[in-house]
């Protein structure tokens, strides 16, 4: 049950937030026992954003919400995925980028907690 959102000042093209989605989907299975076939991804593409005082340079803020918990060594697998497909699709630097992780004990879906 994982979420992953990305808000980022860079403009994407529909394809882009489809390769940042598909590549998101990889990379989610960094973390044991999550996989594409339930995780939920949102794209916020133009948002007003500044980093360190700065907007010169397109930044992005990635939320990662599982439930469950998330050991170091998979978040920094995960963080450096992350990292590679906002690279690579959104040519963002990685010094631009943040990644926050949440865990959560509780998840609803379809009118019931897991």
């Amino acid at each position: 049950m994982p979420y992953i959102e990305v808000k980022t000042s860079a403009a994407l093209t529909d394809a882009k937030c489809e390769a940042i989605k598909a590549g998101l989907g990889s990379a989610i299975s960094a973390i044991p026992g999550k996989s594409e076939s339930w995780l939920m991804v949102g794209i916020v593409p133009n948002c007003k954003m500044w980093f360190r005082g700065d907007d010169s340079a397109d930044t992005a803020m990635v939320t990662v919400a599982v439930l469950g918990k998330v050991s170091a060594a998979d978040s920094e697998k995960m963080t450096a995925e992350v990292t590679k497909v906002l690279e690579r699709e959104a040519g963002l630097s990685p010094d631009r980028i943040y990644i926050s992780y949440s865990e959560h004990d509780k998840w609803g879906w379809n009118s019931s907690n897991f």
